[in-house]
Parts: structure tokens; C-alpha cells; sequence
């Protein structure tokens, strides 16, 4: 059931969330140009509470918060002090527009918490999320489809930020393979008595519903890139699908989404290092040799190829594996601490698990182009990483499935 937009919400235009953010200093700087992305949103985004009918909570989530590699002598250094979840936590709500020309129109509302609650991270995070999104939705190129789209947002009384996007899918590309997981588990039951033909064909479908799948990700990171901002959280749960059918592929249109972390490189900004999200990212920087605005730019840029990386080995080894053989975690540690990123030697102990051969088999395709892509991506020295056009026009997405 759909209800009208609370009473507890104010009046105040989505403008009043960065007008409410002024008061930190620090994050102020951050911040794209603060008069640009006001115009932006009174021009093209809902700001009223009224415009909305706030639905039933979907869920909820934290953030991850995990030490990237970032150089050789890093490696084997993940351990449980390295990954903790952020303190704070995301609701989500389904919705639908009220009035307007896009009356009816089906949204998914992400709510941060009040300064209160969430603390200033909160507010630093919805406010970097709205300017990642409406200066990427002001591009002359136009929108990307592989991106989510934000609609507009209000702020409550108590604080709460409201972004509402619009509805293009309720399962991410980790629902979809934990489904897939699942449904692969219980099929290997009944596998002596499996078609062999409808097994081949359901294989077939699944390597070409997952090489899609990651192709439309590294276009909207590709965008991104283009337009000189970095996405820096990107995994499963940050892609959206609007489909998870796989005999319905040909219409997968994968999103990226959770921006809130994302990073602006035109170069006044990577010089200056401005930005209390993105401390971490040129600490980093730093200690893999990169100082110079240019070399800072060039190392965002594979930091976020890296995380590619990591998802296109989760698809890989989550998607064609049964439930419970392989999680993010347990695979990062794997590759990273196990066997230091060298994935042929990754490749010859996964030949040893019959649980991994799925994922062996697809990487395999087209004389090992999988592995290929995949020891580029996670090469340890970022210099030698590709960028996102190049790993979008890679064989393995070209040729072996696509």
C-alpha cells in the first residue's frame, strides 16, 4: 500500500540537502560546484515531498568498508581487523511519483540517516551522491542507460536525506547469483536424470546472461570514467538488473548504482586531494608510487578496473558454483592472500575442485580468454591495468559468448 509522503518531511527543496552541508567545512570542498548542481536539480529533478507516495520498506544495508590491494607489498595482508561495515545504514523504500508529467512513474527511494543517527558521514555521502548524479545526468552525451537515473528527493524534518531513483529493477547482479547458486544446487540432485541437451542449453544461456551482465557494468563504469568521475564501490550488490530471467537476457539492461562514494578526477580536484571520502583512495595512491595529478588520476582510474576485476570473478565463481562454495570475502582472500593474484596458479587448484569446475569452464572460453581479461584486471601494478573501453572490447567479451 502506497501512502502520501509523511507528515515528519518538510517542505524544503532536495537543494536543502547540500544547503544543510555547508555547515562542514571539510566536506564543503568536496563537493562539486555547489551553484551548478543547485540550478541542475531545481531545473530537472522533483524536489517536493509532495510529489511522492512513499511505499513499504524493501530493505536495508550497511557499507562495506574493505582494504583495496594496492601494491605488492600489501599482499596477504586482508585479514578480519581489514573489513568491518560502516555505521551507516541504508533504508530503502518502494514509491511511485504523485503528481507531474511523470505521474505513476515506479521509484525506489534510498534513505540516509539524520546528522543524528548516521553522523556527518551521512550527510557527506547523500550529498556526494547527489552531485555524482546530477552532474553525470547533465552530460552533453546524454544519459547512460547502464546507470541508474535519479528522479529527484527531499529532506525530512529530523534530517533524513530521500533520494528516489527510478525503478528499473529489484534484484542486483548478488541476488541474482545467490538465485543461481540456489537453483544450481538443487538441480544437481536430479542431474543423472538431467537432459543433457537442456543442461548445455541452460549453461549456454547462463555464460552469455553473465558475460551481458558485466559488459553493460564496464559500460556505465566506462561513462563514468569518461565524464572523470570514479564510481570506488563497485561490486554485486551495486548492480542493478532489471531482469534476472535468464532466457531473457537479450533485454538485460545492467545499472550502476550507489554513488555515494564516487570521486571527482578533473584534475583541480585530484591535485588538491579534496574530499573526506577520498582520503583513503589517495593514501593509496601514495603508497603505490602515485604523487603527480596524473599519476593520482591514472591509479583512480585502475582502482576502479580493480573492483571490476573482483566482480567479474564473483560472477564467474559464485554464478557457476553451488551455494555456500564461494562468497566475495572468501574468493578476494583466495586470489589476493593465496595465491597473490597469479591466476594461473588460481586456475590449476580451482581444476582440482569439481565445485569449481563451472567457473573454470567459463573463463576457459576461447583458449583461456576469461583468465586473461581477469590477470589484467587484477594486474598488481596499476599502470599495466586496462581501462574500461578496453576491457569492454576484449575478446573474451567480444567473441567467446557475446
Amino acid at each position: 500500500m502506497l501512502l502520501t509522503a509523511p507528515d515528519c518531511l518538510s517542505s524544503s527543496m532536495l537543494s536543502s540537502v547540500s544547503q544543510s552541508l555547508r555547515k562542514s567545512t571539510a566536506f564543503s570542498k568536496g563537493l562539486v560546484s555547489r551553484t551548478r548542481t543547485s540550478r541542475l536539480c531545481r531545473a530537472s529533478l522533483i524536489t517536493s515531498p509532495d510529489s511522492f507516495e512513499v511505499g513499504r520498506l524493501i530493505g536495508s544495508y550497511g557499507f562495506m568498508n574493505i582494504t583495496s590491494y594496492s601494491g605488492v607489498e600489501d599482499l596477504g595482508r586482508l585479514r578480519a581487523q581489514d573489513v568491518g561495515e560502516g555505521s551507516v545504514k541504508i533504508r530503502l523504500y518502494e514509491g511511485r511519483i504523485a503528481q507531474g508529467l511523470l505521474k505513476g512513474t515506479s521509484v525506489v527511494f534510498k534513505v540516509y540517516p539524520g546528522k543524528r543517527a548516521g553522523g556527518v558521514e551521512a550527510d557527506m555521502m547523500a550529498a556526494n551522491e547527489l552531485n555524482a548524479h546530477a552532474f553525470l545526468q547533465s552530460s552533453s552525451k546524454g544519459l547512460c542507460q547502464n546507470l541508474v537515473s535519479l528522479v529527484g528527493g527531499f529532506e525530512t524534518k529530523t534530517g533524513e536525506q530521500w533520494l528516489a531513483f527510478r525503478n528499473d529493477g529489484k534484484y542486483s547482479a548478488a541476488d541474482y547469483a545467490k538465485l543461481t547458486s540456489e537453483k544450481l544446487s538443487k538441480g544437481s540432485v536430479g542431474e543423472s536424470s538431467w537432459n543433457r541437451f537442456e543442461q548445455e542449453q541452460t549453461i549456454r544461456r547462463r555464460r552469455f546472461f553473465v558475460a551481458k551482465l558485466f559488459q553493460g557494468a564496464m559500460i556505465g563504469l566506462a561513462y563514468m570514467h569518461d565524464h572523470d568521475r570514479l564510481h570506488q564501490s563497485l561490486g554485486p550488490s551495486s548492480v542493478v538488473l532489471n531482469t534476472i530471467a535468464e532466457r531473457d537476457a537479450a533485454y538485460l539492461i545492467p545499472r550502476l548504482r550507489d554513488l555515494a562514494f564516487s570521486v571527482d578526477i578533473r584534475f583541480p580536484n585530484v591535485e588538491e586531494g579534496l574530499g573526506t571520502l577520498s582520503e583513503g583512495l589517495w593514501r593509496r595512491a601514495a603508497a603505490a608510487g602515485a604523487f603527480t595529478p596524473m599519476e593520482k588520476r591514472a591509479f583512480g582510474i585502475a582502482d576502479d578496473i580493480y573492483e571490476a576485476g573482483m566482480l567479474f570473478a564473483y560472477l564467474a565463481f559464485v554464478t557457476f558454483s553451488e551455494t555456500n562454495i564461494m562468497d566475495s570475502l572468501s574468493l578476494q582472500r583466495l586470489l589476493e592472500s593465496t595465491f597473490r593474484l597469479d591466476l594461473q596458479a588460481t586456475r590449476e587448484y580451482c581444476l582440482a575442485d569439481d565445485c569449481l569446475l563451472g567457473a573454470v569452464k567459463f573463463l576457459d572460453l576461447s583458449d583461456g580468454a576469461g583468465w586473461e581479461l581477469l590477470q589484467a584486471m587484477l594486474n598488481p601494478d596499476f599502470r599495466k591495468r586496462p581501462i574500461a573501453e578496453a576491457v569492454i572490447n576484449h575478446r573474451f567479451m567480444t567473441g567467446a559468448i557475446l
